[in-house]
């Protein structure tokens, strides 16, 4: 691929994404107050986040991976389950993933 037709899809994404942005701003406030819709929104954002770190830990170059990454991940989500401090979480994932690469696994 080109450098001009990579910066002709970095503009076209660019317009895309404000158009997206002034339609947002069109949609008429009491659409949006809507329980339905409010509800939909919150739903779609947790969806989303949940895509993104399924994908981050469980994949490598397209295909499933079981590593340190998901021993990590399943000690952050315990320490949130035990309502521990954000901070204490990130923290405890880093230490999993660092301790589990230094026995030797990948």
């Amino acid at each position: 691929m080109s450098r001009v037709a990579v910066w002709w899809a970095v503009v076209a994404a660019s317009v895309v994404v404000l158009a997206t942005k002034v339609a947002g701003h069109l949609v008429p406030a009491r659409l949006l107050e809507r329980p339905r819709v409010t509800r939909t929104a919150a739903l779609v954002t947790v969806a989303l986040l949940a895509a993104l770190v399924a994908v981050q830990v469980g994949t490598t170059d397209g295909s499933l991976v079981l590593d340190a990454r998901v021993a990590a991940l399943v000690v952050a989500a315990v320490a949130l389950l035990l309502r521990a401090p954000f901070v204490l979480v990130v923290v405890l994932a880093a230490a999993t993933a660092a301790l589990l690469r230094w026995l030797g696994l990948p």
